[in-house]
């Protein structure tokens, strides 16, 4: 009689696609579960794992990268290991995983933007926010791109989280961005930067803002800068102050916010100009460039669900800028061959078990989790209850699971699969070295690395290193 699957005599195999706090979150719990041996590769796009802890959290919130240890220790596992410089859809394909894995995780992430829709939109000048969060932390994708910041304007468009770290990355002084693992390339660039304000723009009111209290507290914290808010934008309505009695972080958001309103502005200081209630409507260009940006007063409403929305009042302003970044959300991209919700741009899935989106039918052994899985929400601890949620998917799974065909359930099978289609594929314990690498450049500076920005120069690294 045929053992089950996740047993000694034969492991669940599970390909992870992603190795970002999602990827490892799933690879923990698989490993936490009772009675269960599994097999688990995690299959990475660049050579550097951790995601967006590497290339996401801003440089100067180091305590938050402090979560790759438990990361680590999950890699460390002998049953974990990790293939960097491995493009799934490119240098090994879906029909490749199949014969050779049990269960395929999907843990991409939301890889792109969403745009405003607006006029002037593609102007030079006019980017992401996500790219130039790329751009300063060093994401090879990113590290040649050029952002003009000889204007003394910039306007950030959003007010989330990551619209709060551009904003502060802006106008921190370089000499206290030369502390953290800022990509060296854009500490060159920001210590010639221009820019001496920085205009947030909040199509709602302070009260329905979406960043946490720590980023807007931080405004108040940095050398040399000035926090703006207008008083008359934190009169705040009767629907609003009333939801403040529940939302204790709105509530503290709004409470720092009037505190800056308090405070008085030195002269020769940077400035965040924090502005509530309007929307971008046009960017308006000079020479094939942003030059300002036609913005229009906002009034909220009650919508349907109780929530509040905005609309516009016809009550236009111009505001001059050299540089715009959007951060109004994320969206993920399709992967080849697999099913994508493109209303959604998720991988179509309940609850983990990846499904076609025509039929509904679950797609047997395929599964997705974190951003691809539920869309962009949350924050990196947040993808750990996702894991779990997927991964209990997964177990429930298993009773009607038949299996790989056994000549194939052995490690060394892919391994040489990869090698092959992939020779400067990048192990665990390459990465290791460039990681080692990198931390040993950075402690004669006193910062807590230098990162590698390139990929060729991150497998010379690894090469060298691993000659000596």
């Amino acid at each position: 009689m045929t053992s089950h699957v996740g047993t000694e005599a034969r492991p669940l195999r599970v390909a992870i696609i992603g190795a970002g706090p999602a990827g490892f979150y799933t690879a923990e719990a698989l490993l936490k579960q009772k009675n269960l041996v599994c097999s688990i590769d995690l299959i990475n796009r660049l050579p550097t794992p951790f995601g967006l802890v590497r290339d996401g959290v801003a440089p100067d919130h180091q305590s938050i990268k402090a979560v790759t240890r438990v990361y680590e220790k999950i890699a460390a596992n002998p049953n974990v290991r990790y293939y960097g410089n491995v493009t799934f859809g490119q240098d090994i394909m879906l029909s490749d995983l199949i014969p050779h894995y049990d269960q395929i995780v999907y843990a991409v992430g939301a890889q792109s933007d969403r745009k405003m829709g607006i006029p002037g939109e593609d102007l030079a000048g006019s980017f992401p926010a996500t790219i130039f969060v790329g751009w300063y932390n060093g994401h090879p994708d990113y590290r040649d791109l050029e952002f003009d910041l000889s204007h003394e304007r910039a306007i950030v468009v959003g007010n989330g989280n990551v619209a709060m770290d551009v904003t502060r990355i802006l106008v921190s002084s370089p000499d206290d961005l030369a502390k953290t693992d800022i990509a060296d390339h854009a500490l060159e660039h920001l210590r010639q930067s221009k820019v001496r304000e920085v205009v947030v723009l909040g199509r709602r009111g302070p009260a329905q803002a979406a960043f946490t209290n720590p980023e807007i507290k931080e405004f108040g914290e940095l050398t040399g800068v000035d926090p703006i808010v207008d008083p008359a934008e934190l009169d705040l309505d009767e629907v609003s102050i009333a939801s403040l009695a529940d939302n204790k972080m709105a509530a503290r958001n709004v409470e720092t916010m009037r505190s800056y309103t308090e405070r008085i502005s030195t002269p020769g200081n940077r400035r965040i100009c924090m502005r509530f209630l309007v929307s971008p409507v046009e960017l308006i260009g000079a020479n094939g460039r942003v030059a300002a940006v036609k913005i229009e007063k906002n009034a909220l409403y009650p919508s349907d669900d109780g929530s509040l929305r905005s609309r516009g009042t016809g009550v236009f302003e111009i505001i001059e800028a050299g540089l715009v970044l959007r951060s109004v959300g994320y969206q993920g991209v399709p992967l080849k061959d697999v099913p994508f919700d493109t209303r959604k741009y998720i991988v179509s899935n309940q609850s983990g078990r990846v499904t076609d989106p025509e039929s509904g039918k679950v797609v047997a052994g395929q599964y997705t989790v974190g951003w691809i899985k539920r869309g962009p929400s949350g924050v990196i601890g947040t993808n750990k209850a996702d894991a779990v949620d997927t991964v209990k998917a997964m177990i429930e799974d298993l009773p009607q699971l038949s299996g790989i065909d056994d000549a194939n359930r052995d490690p060394a099978l892919i391994q040489r699969l990869i090698a092959e289609r992939k020779p400067d594929h990048v192990s665990y314990q390459d990465w290791q070295l460039l990681d080692t690498y990198e931390i040993k450049t950075g402690e004669p500076q006193g910062r807590p690395r230098v990162k590698v920005t390139r990929v060729p120069d991150m497998l010379q690294v690894i090469r060298q290193n691993k000659a000596m």
